[in-house]
């Protein structure tokens, strides 16, 4: 298993081995423990190009996700998950709505990316959106057993 994180904001001080390491726990949860994932913390400004490019809408947001092999069932290579793209500013700003800190926030936004990738829509479905919900809660509470999502929190 690989995590790559590539950091190109320069506001905010992430602790990059500590994220590596739960989200390795979060895969190996998934039983993605022989997958790749790659991870970018960005600002607002390239999210929003990203956005605008791929998902049409000209604006910044929290979390992207790109999976790796979305397209090409023929050329499937089942050891790449995708990319999760976040921007850091957003997240900082959802935090504070969340009662989070940023760490806390960053990891339930990559857990909300990672469903993506793995095929989870809230966006389909009343009920995808709860079944994703509720997955995404069970992974954060692994990592931070001893803290509650507000009902602000909306993943």
């Amino acid at each position: 298993m690989a995590v790559y994180i590539k950091d190109e904001q320069m506001e905010f001080n992430i602790d990059h081995e500590k994220i590596e390491s739960q989200i390795i726990n979060i895969l190996m949860s998934l039983k993605c423990d022989k997958k790749e994932l790659s991870i970018l913390f960005t600002d607002d400004k390239l999210i929003r190009e990203l956005n605008k490019q791929y998902r049409g809408q000209d604006q910044s947001t929290d979390v992207l996700s790109f999976p790796q092999n979305e397209n090409n069932q023929e050329e499937l290579d089942f050891h790449l998950l995708g990319d999760v793209v976040i921007s850091t500013t957003t997240a900082r700003k959802q935090s504070v709505q969340h009662a989070l800190s940023l760490d806390e926030e960053l990891i339930l936004l990559l857990i909300h990316g990672i469903l993506h990738l793995l095929g989870y829509d809230h966006e389909h479905s009343d009920e995808e959106a709860q079944h994703m919900r509720d997955k995404t809660r069970e992974l954060f509470y692994q990592v931070f057993p001893s803290k509650k999502l507000a009902k602000s929190c909306d993943f």
